[in-house]
Parts: C-alpha cells; sequence; structure tokens
C-alpha cells in the first residue's frame, strides 16, 4: 500500500479561537497564537485499486483572498486539485473509489472528475448535497471497527467509519498498513495542536456528536500507532511523509 498527499495550499494560518474555541468559546483563546494551515487530501494505492480520500476545489472555484487578522487563511495555491493528482503519476479513469469524509467542498468539487469511481459518503452528507446516481454508494456501517460502534470494509485493510459532528453526515477513513494505522479524519480537528489540547474547532452542525467523535479519535490513537493524517495544517503531510505516530 502507498499513501500519498495531494497538496493544493501551503503557507496559511488559522488562529486559536477558530482551532479551539467550539466548547469554551472564541473568547476563552488568544487570537494572536497562530497555527500553520494548509489544505491537501490524501490518495491510497493498494496494488489493486487507486483509491481517493476526498478531492478538492475545482480550479474555478473562488478561493478566500489572504487577509490578515482572519480567523483561517488556507495559504497559497501549490497546484489545482487535478493537477496535483496527476502530478503523482495517475490518471482519473484508474480510480476505483472516492471516499468522502464530509459534504464541504474543499473535500468535494472534483468528485465528478473520475468516470469509474464509487463514491462513499454517509447518508446525511448525500442527502445535503442532492448525490444521484449509480456511482453513488450510501455508507451502510455494518459492523464495529476498534472502538468505532459503525464501520464498513471497502477494502482490504481500509474502513470508513461514521464520526459525526463536523456535519451530520461527517465519516473518517483508517487504513492499516506495515503495522500501523493512517487517519483520514477530515475535519475533526483543523490542526495538531488541537487534537493534542483536546479542543473542538467552532465549525461543527453537531456539538455533542463533534465532542463524542473526537473523545473516540484520542481513545483509538492512544490504543493504536496511528499517523494522523489532516487536512487543513501542514502536519497533514508531514506526518505522512515521516510515518509519524501521534502521541497523546
Amino acid at each position: 500500500m502507498t499513501i500519498k498527499a495531494i497538496r493544493m495550499f501551503d503557507g496559511g494560518f488559522m488562529n486559536q479561537p477558530f482551532a479551539f474555541g467550539g466548547e469554551e468559546g472564541k473568547e476563552a483563546f488568544d487570537e494572536q497564537i497562530i497555527y500553520r494551515s494548509s489544505l491537501q487530501n490524501f490518495l491510497i494505492d493498494t496494488g489493486k485499486e487507486v483509491i481517493l480520500v476526498d478531492t478538492g476545489f475545482k480550479a474555478e472555484f473562488p478561493v478566500p483572498a489572504k487577509k490578515l487578522g482572519a480567523p483561517l487563511f488556507m495559504g497559497d495555491k501549490v497546484a489545482d486539485y487535478m493537477d496535483a493528482f496527476a502530478a503523482l503519476g495517475y490518471k482519473p479513469e484508474q480510480v476505483t473509489k472516492i471516499l468522502i469524509t464530509h459534504k464541504h467542498p474543499d473535500h468535494t468539487d472534483c468528485i465528478g472528475c473520475f468516470p469509474n469511481a464509487k463514491i462513499y459518503i454517509a447518508p446525511e452528507d448525500a442527502d445535503a448535497m442532492k448525490l444521484e446516481g449509480e456511482n453513488i454508494v450510501r455508507a451502510q456501517y455494518g459492523e464495529a471497527y476498534k472502538n468505532f460502534p459503525n464501520a464498513q470494509q471497502v477494502a482490504d485493510g481500509i474502513w470508513f467509519i461514521e464520526a459525526k459532528g463536523h456535519t451530520k453526515g461527517n465519516s473518517i477513513v483508517i487504513a492499516e498498513d506495515d503495522g500501523l494505522f493512517y487517519m483520514f479524519h477530515g475535519d475533526v480537528t483543523y490542526c495538531d495542536a488541537a487534537l493534542k489540547a483536546n479542543k473542538l474547532s467552532i465549525v461543527f452542525e453537531d456539538k455533542a456528536a463533534a465532542r463524542q467523535t473526537l473523545d473516540s479519535v484520542r481513545e483509538f490513537i492512544q490504543q493504536n500507532p496511528t499517523v494522523y493524517l489532516s487536512t487543513h495544517c501542514p502536519e497533514g503531510y508531514e506526518n505522512l511523509e515521516l510515518k509519524r505516530v501521534m502521541k497523546l
């Protein structure tokens, strides 16, 4: 199994109230404390299949410009999603599955660019996006995986897991390879510092569910050697490059 980052933006920032303020409130944190930000999604090559975890923006998507004092700036563009995908040496026709962590456009905008892909997504987010068609697979979480009660195996060693909160249909993906557990978590946290501090961001649709998900994610990491693959901070691609196991 080979896992690669599809990098789109880098050199950005987010402030602590944005990344940490979901429960205590933004005013409880210091807006002058800044964490690095980026944007990347991921590709899993199993040797039999090419599987994407989320897809980024289309080239024409209006990305917010840099603004001093903004709570989040994704960074400067490294590449458009499809160009970054192609630079890894793959063609759209090779992709067999797309695993969607949640409905937001920085995770879904290019799902229509892969003609042979089945798109796995939680029913709630599929309905919110009004997704229809034979290629849309509404997740059927029929079994437990480790400490997560609702999961579905979608390929050898790859699990699609219910993780509600950030959105009503939020999911995570875990891939097992060579004794490590690679966790693609979408936006359970926006930066690794928030995971370590056990803090929710201000972006969620169900706060109680988001707290339960973060608790379950932290429990999993404490019990299993996990490479934590974030979407919105550079540690996402750095952890992957170093096979760096998260310590809590």
